[in-house]
Protein backbone atom coordinates (compact mmCIF):
# COMPACT_ATOMS: atom_id res chain seq x y z
CA UNK A 1 0.00 0.00 0.00
CA UNK A 2 2.57 2.40 1.14
CA UNK A 3 4.69 1.79 -2.31
CA UNK A 4 1.62 2.62 -4.52
CA UNK A 5 1.61 5.86 -2.37
CA UNK A 6 4.55 6.75 -3.33
CA UNK A 7 4.92 5.93 -6.36
CA UNK A 8 1.09 7.97 -7.21
CA UNK A 9 3.35 11.32 -5.16
CA UNK A 10 6.13 10.63 -6.87
CA UNK A 11 4.47 10.70 -10.97
CA UNK A 12 2.06 13.65 -9.60
CA UNK A 13 5.36 15.42 -8.93
CA UNK A 14 7.01 15.05 -12.03
CA UNK A 15 3.76 16.01 -14.25
CA UNK A 16 3.73 18.93 -11.89
CA UNK A 17 7.05 19.47 -12.27
CA UNK A 18 6.96 19.06 -16.41
CA UNK A 19 3.53 21.33 -16.99
CA UNK A 20 5.55 24.62 -15.36
CA UNK A 21 7.90 24.41 -18.26
CA UNK A 22 8.05 27.19 -20.20
CA UNK A 23 8.16 26.66 -24.28
CA UNK A 24 8.32 29.11 -27.03
CA UNK A 25 5.38 29.77 -28.75
CA UNK A 26 5.18 29.41 -32.53
CA UNK A 27 5.96 32.97 -34.90
CA UNK A 28 6.63 34.58 -31.55
CA UNK A 29 10.16 36.18 -30.45
CA UNK A 30 12.19 33.02 -29.86
CA UNK A 31 12.16 32.13 -33.84
CA UNK A 32 15.81 32.75 -35.42
CA UNK A 33 15.63 35.79 -37.19
CA UNK A 34 13.19 38.01 -35.69
CA UNK A 35 14.15 40.25 -32.24
CA UNK A 36 12.49 40.68 -29.37
CA UNK A 37 9.80 43.71 -28.74
CA UNK A 38 11.85 46.50 -27.04
CA UNK A 39 10.71 47.32 -23.95
CA UNK A 40 9.13 49.89 -22.58
CA UNK A 41 10.37 52.83 -20.98
CA UNK A 42 10.12 54.86 -18.13
CA UNK A 43 9.00 58.35 -18.86
CA UNK A 44 13.05 59.71 -17.44
CA UNK A 45 13.97 56.93 -20.01
CA UNK A 46 12.38 58.42 -22.68
CA UNK A 47 13.15 61.99 -22.17
CA UNK A 48 17.15 61.35 -21.85
CA UNK A 49 16.68 58.63 -25.04
CA UNK A 50 14.81 61.66 -26.99
CA UNK A 51 17.88 64.24 -25.49
CA UNK A 52 20.54 61.33 -26.63
CA UNK A 53 18.50 61.97 -30.25
CA UNK A 54 18.77 65.56 -30.38
CA UNK A 55 22.63 65.20 -29.34
CA UNK A 56 23.49 62.98 -32.28
CA UNK A 57 21.37 64.76 -34.82
CA UNK A 58 23.22 68.04 -33.72
CA UNK A 59 26.86 66.46 -33.80
CA UNK A 60 25.65 65.82 -37.46
CA UNK A 61 24.25 68.95 -38.55
CA UNK A 62 28.10 70.11 -37.05
CA UNK A 63 30.07 68.03 -39.10
CA UNK A 64 28.45 68.82 -42.41
CA UNK A 65 29.12 72.60 -41.81
CA UNK A 66 32.72 71.85 -41.08
CA UNK A 67 32.67 69.55 -44.31
CA UNK A 68 31.25 72.46 -46.30
CA UNK A 69 33.33 75.22 -44.93
CA UNK A 70 36.49 72.78 -45.30
CA UNK A 71 34.99 72.52 -48.96
CA UNK A 72 34.88 76.23 -49.38
CA UNK A 73 38.19 77.10 -48.03
CA UNK A 74 39.62 74.89 -50.57
CA UNK A 75 37.93 76.05 -53.30
CA UNK A 76 39.10 79.61 -52.33
CA UNK A 77 42.78 78.95 -51.54
CA UNK A 78 43.11 77.16 -54.98
CA UNK A 79 45.14 79.73 -57.66
CA UNK A 80 42.71 81.02 -60.79
CA UNK A 81 45.32 79.44 -63.21
CA UNK A 82 45.29 75.92 -64.95
CA UNK A 83 48.58 74.59 -62.57
CA UNK A 84 48.37 73.91 -58.98
CA UNK A 85 50.88 73.68 -56.57
CA UNK A 86 50.76 70.67 -53.95
CA UNK A 87 49.68 71.90 -50.38
CA UNK A 88 52.32 70.63 -47.70
CA UNK A 89 50.12 69.73 -44.67
CA UNK A 90 51.35 72.26 -41.84
CA UNK A 91 53.25 70.26 -39.30
CA UNK A 92 51.89 69.33 -35.92
CA UNK A 93 52.93 71.08 -33.21
CA UNK A 94 53.18 68.77 -30.24
CA UNK A 95 52.60 69.62 -26.74
CA UNK A 96 56.33 68.65 -25.43
CA UNK A 97 56.57 68.89 -21.97
CA UNK A 98 59.63 68.82 -19.81
CA UNK A 99 60.18 64.97 -18.37
CA UNK A 100 62.69 64.28 -16.30
CA UNK A 101 65.69 62.46 -17.33
CA UNK A 102 66.10 59.41 -15.08
CA UNK A 103 69.27 58.85 -13.31
CA UNK A 104 72.01 56.07 -14.55
CA UNK A 105 73.07 53.18 -12.33
CA UNK A 106 76.59 53.23 -11.72
CA UNK A 107 77.90 50.26 -12.43
CA UNK A 108 75.34 48.78 -14.46
CA UNK A 109 74.88 50.30 -18.31
CA UNK A 110 71.43 50.03 -19.57
CA UNK A 111 69.94 50.31 -16.49
CA UNK A 112 68.37 53.60 -14.92
CA UNK A 113 66.64 54.56 -11.71
CA UNK A 114 62.74 55.63 -12.04
CA UNK A 115 62.72 59.78 -11.52
CA UNK A 116 59.33 58.94 -9.91
CA UNK A 117 60.72 56.27 -7.36
CA UNK A 118 64.06 55.72 -7.83
CA UNK A 119 62.78 51.88 -9.07
CA UNK A 120 65.38 50.08 -11.33
CA UNK A 121 64.54 50.14 -14.81
CA UNK A 122 66.34 48.40 -17.81
CA UNK A 123 66.39 50.58 -20.80
CA UNK A 124 68.96 48.32 -22.79
CA UNK A 125 68.62 49.16 -26.83
CA UNK A 126 67.16 52.75 -26.16
CA UNK A 127 68.19 55.68 -27.02
CA UNK A 128 69.75 58.15 -25.10
CA UNK A 129 66.79 61.27 -25.13
CA UNK A 130 63.71 58.70 -26.17
CA UNK A 131 60.68 59.37 -23.70
CA UNK A 132 59.82 55.99 -21.72
CA UNK A 133 56.35 55.15 -20.00
CA UNK A 134 57.47 54.01 -16.67
CA UNK A 135 56.93 50.51 -16.13
CA UNK A 136 56.14 50.54 -12.49
CA UNK A 137 53.53 52.65 -12.57
CA UNK A 138 50.10 51.45 -14.24
CA UNK A 139 48.94 52.22 -17.76
CA UNK A 140 46.29 54.80 -16.34
CA UNK A 141 48.80 57.33 -14.42
CA UNK A 142 50.88 57.65 -17.20
CA UNK A 143 54.73 58.54 -16.04
CA UNK A 144 57.16 59.66 -18.34
CA UNK A 145 60.64 59.88 -18.45
CA UNK A 146 63.64 60.21 -20.86
CA UNK A 147 66.66 58.24 -21.02
CA UNK A 148 70.21 59.99 -20.53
Amino acid sequence: MSSRLLLGVAALSGSLLVSCTVYPEHGGPGKKGQQPQQTVLSPEQQELQKKRDELKKKEEELKKKEEEANKTAENLSKPEGGTTEPTQPKPKQENKKDYPFANPVPGKEGFVFSPYNNKMVDVRDIPSGTLVQDPTYQSGEKKYFRVP
